[in-house]
């Protein structure tokens, strides 16, 4: 294990586990959420408001920092921290995920995958080795292995190939790796098939990672068949190592998958359902472009003390979506996020309190009926 990069719980309540994460660049209380910053950037926010909004970790893309601007332009800057301006850590997915969402326009082989750009068209491959140099001149805290990710539902043939050409590209994954200050994370796949699963994460517990990710969940499926899958997953992987369930983001999913066993988690969700005028609330779902906040001069949610909830009303901030102002996008992803942050702060004491229970069950009678407004 990198001498920079630690993980240790530090309580637990049945399966949920409080724990803290170390890196290069801070330390991480967990169960945590990473807000995503796909092309090394939180869309509409300044890295200093993603702080402010309580976050010290994020998630970037491998792929579309491939394509744009390219690995080189990125470490030419002295890596992704420096070029972004973000002081805190950073989690690079390997990419598997984008490529293997292509369809036609890729060809895996056990070699790798080949793919054509959905910028421009061209050509480009992605080994297991390619995917960790570039992760490397990135420079994230936390690099992900290159895997094949097929969809839940895919058929049992299709996900045994998964398992098997991710488990052989996770040890070349090993093998490349040159950066001492850079953890990896495994990828368990096996789509909802349990026996896989347990193929899969015994294989791939045998190999010195630094934490292990739980993929190809949050695809479709629904809450009733993923819940179960990643508890008995999680439960499969080294209790001294963070568990990391890729993709998932709706607050009942965050609540139930801690009680889990799950540790990390990451999702787009919060930050484009604010671009888009939705916001999440102590009181459920708010969607302010609807009429009837255009003369509402309550603050979006009254239990919020975040810069949008302080100082505006429900009326200004529709107002802006509905005039097409910057500032509609900038005001609700910080309070998104900061709703998110302090999510995972009573999630946290939760579980220091035994409580957690208790509070999936109010979460779920807020949010599970998507919270008094529809989308």
């Amino acid at each position: 294990m990198p001498g920079c990069f630690g993980f240790e719980v530090l309580a637990r309540h049945g399966a949920a586990r409080l724990g803290r994460l170390w890196t290069a660049h801070g330390e991480v209380e967990t169960p945590v959420f990473m807000p995503v910053g796909t092309q090394g950037t939180v869309k509409a926010l300044l890295p200093e408001q993603v702080r402010a909004a309580g976050h010290g970790i994020i998630l970037a893309n491998t792929y579309h920092l491939l394509l744009r601007p390219g690995p080189e332009v990125v470490q030419a800057h002295g890596g992704l921290h420096r070029m972004m301006g973000w002081d805190g850590a950073i989690l690079t997915d390997s990419g598997g995920f984008q490529v293997y969402s292509l369809a036609s326009l890729r060809q895996v082989t056990e070699k790798g995958v080949t793919f054509r750009s959905h910028i421009d068209g061209s050509l480009h491959e992605l080994t297991p080795e390619r995917a960790v140099a570039v992760q490397e001149a990135l420079g994230s805290d936390i690099a992900m292995v290159l895997d094949v990710c097929p969809p839940s539902t895919a058929k049992r043939s299709e996900l045994e190939r998964a398992v098997e050409t991710s488990t052989a590209w996770a040890g070349r994954c090993l093998a490349a790796r040159s950066r001492p200050d850079q953890a990896m994370f495994a990828i368990v796949q096996g789509g909802l098939d349990l026996s896989l699963r347990t193929r899969h994460a015994r294989a791939l517990r045998q190999m010195p990672f630094d934490g292990f990710a739980i993929g190809g969940l949050s695809v479709g499926e629904p809450p009733a068949q993923m819940y179960p899958v990643a508890e008995a997953t999680a439960a499969m992987l080294p209790q001294d190592r963070p568990r990391y369930l890729m993709g998932v983001g709706m607050p009942t999913d965050l609540v139930h998958c801690v009680m889990g066993g799950v540790d990390m988690f990451d999702c787009v969700f919060p930050t484009r359902a604010a671009r888009n005028g939705l916001l999440i609330t102590s009181e459920g779902r708010l969607v302010i472009k609807h009429a009837r906040h255009r003369m509402d001069l309550s603050p979006p949610d009254p239990a919020c003390d975040c810069p949008l909830c302080s100082r505006f009303s429900r009326a200004y901030l529709r107002h802006l979506f509905m005039a097409g102002e910057i500032l509609a996008a900038v005001l609700a992803t910080i309070h998104n996020l900061h709703f998110y942050a302090r999510l995972m702060g009573e999630v946290r004491r939760a579980i220091r309190d035994g409580t957690i229970a208790e509070l999936a069950a109010r979460i779920d009678a807020v949010h599970a009926r998507q919270g008094g407004e529809e989308d």
